[in-house]
């Protein structure tokens, strides 16, 4: 017999970056169908939806009322940090849980939230060691005007400057901003030898679009000579680019070779697909003491035989470099099982990213 648990699922499926979300949300809710169909699963999960239409100040409120109006103590949801950054004090009252789904800056740990996706030391320490390496140390930054923004291009200037390197400019737009006039000139004035795009949803699509349409007026622009970096652009979001997606460089755990599911397969619907049976699965184990306890209390002890950090809460992944050719990612460098490393406690020079790796594949 299956104990039924409601499951809060909170995502902007409408709003600037409800690509993103919508590939999230069918992640979780594919997982769901899988959960509630099988047998051998203890529980079954009946979803309770909420959609802040990306807006920051309603996700606290949200995710507030479906902790006081049903028995939910999970939440699968949030996309930007300040969403997430948003709901941790209702789940500090309710007692309840964030599963967070989406790359993120690092440099946080919450009892209340197990980290999924990839954190610094799985996403942009690899992509600037590795474009470092390739294209040379002179940078130009861009950024969405928040947490993800700040805190990416902040430790992208560390690590450039580190290197002997330069950053040739730092520039942040309103979450939603499509005005990239601007970017657009003072990268073709100062002529770095990557962008470091950090930018979300309406605004990096507006960037893309006419930094491919710099590249056509001028061949140093385009992806060989001067390409574009991303720690947080999937398949997602491949449909709405089109053309100007070709050529752009990513980070992730995994990439549509790996898996496909109800969507395209990226990382952020597997990553959510992955969290809810994780869920089911930690659920099932419990004994009726330890899910009337706290949540972390069970991480802390047994978070290690889920793939969860007890520690931070983060989550051990793959590294996976691929750059967009004919409308898909094709894989260009890969590492296997790197532990987390929000904080970088351990050495900048990570022998884990350092040893062999297992493909490298250059056009």
């Amino acid at each position: 017999m299956k104990t039924d648990i409601d499951l809060g699922i909170l995502y902007s499926r409408s709003g600037t970056y409800s690509a993103l979300s919508e590939a999230l949300w069918l992640g979780a809710m594919e997982a769901i169908e899988v959960v509630n169909m099988a047998p051998e699963i203890g529980v079954a999960f009946r979803p309770v939806e909420r959609d802040p239409g990306g807006d920051v100040q309603r996700y606290a409120p949200l995710c507030a009322d479906i902790l006081a109006s049903t028995r939910a103590r999970h939440i699968i949801g949030c996309v930007t940090s300040s969403s997430r950054k948003e709901v941790i004090p209702a789940l500090d009252k309710a007692g309840a849980t964030l599963w967070y789904n989406v790359p993120y800056e690092g440099f946080e740990t919450s009892a209340r939230v197990v980290y999924s996706h990839a954190c610094t030391n799985q996403n942009i320490l690899p992509i600037l060691s590795w474009a470092m390496r390739e294209y040379g140390t002179a940078a130009f930054l861009i950024g969405s005007n928040y947490i993800w923004g700040w805190e990416t291009c902040r430790f992208a200037r560390h690590q450039v400057e580190a290197a002997g390197g330069k950053v040739f400019g730092e520039r942040f737009l309103p979450l939603g901003d499509e005005d990239v006039a601007g970017l657009i000139k003072e990268i073709e004035v100062t002529r770095p030898r990557f962008i470091l795009n950090s930018l979300v949803g309406a605004s990096s699509y507006a960037f893309l679009r006419a930094y491919r349409a710099l590249g056509a007026r001028d061949a140093y622009f385009l992806p060989e000579t001067c390409p574009v970096l991303s720690c947080n652009l999937t398949e997602a979001e491949l449909p709405l680019l089109g053309a100007a997606a070709e050529g752009l460089i990513a980070v992730g755990p995994s990439f549509s070779d790996q898996v496909q599911l109800a969507g395209r397969g990226s990382s952020l619907e597997l990553t959510a697909y992955r969290s809810v049976l994780t869920l089911a699965a930690v659920l099932s184990d419990m004994s009726v003491e330890e899910q009337a306890g706290p949540f972390d209390d069970f991480i802390a002890e047994h978070g290690a035989n889920y793939g969860i950090d007890p520690a931070t809460h983060h989550c051990t992944l793959d590294v996976k470099i691929a750059q967009v050719r004919n409308g898909t990612f094709d894989v260009l460098a890969d590492w296997r099982d790197i532990r987390p490393d929000p904080y970088m406690t351990r050495p900048t020079r990570h022998p884990q990213l350092d040893g062999p790796r297992l493909s490298v594949v250059r056009a």
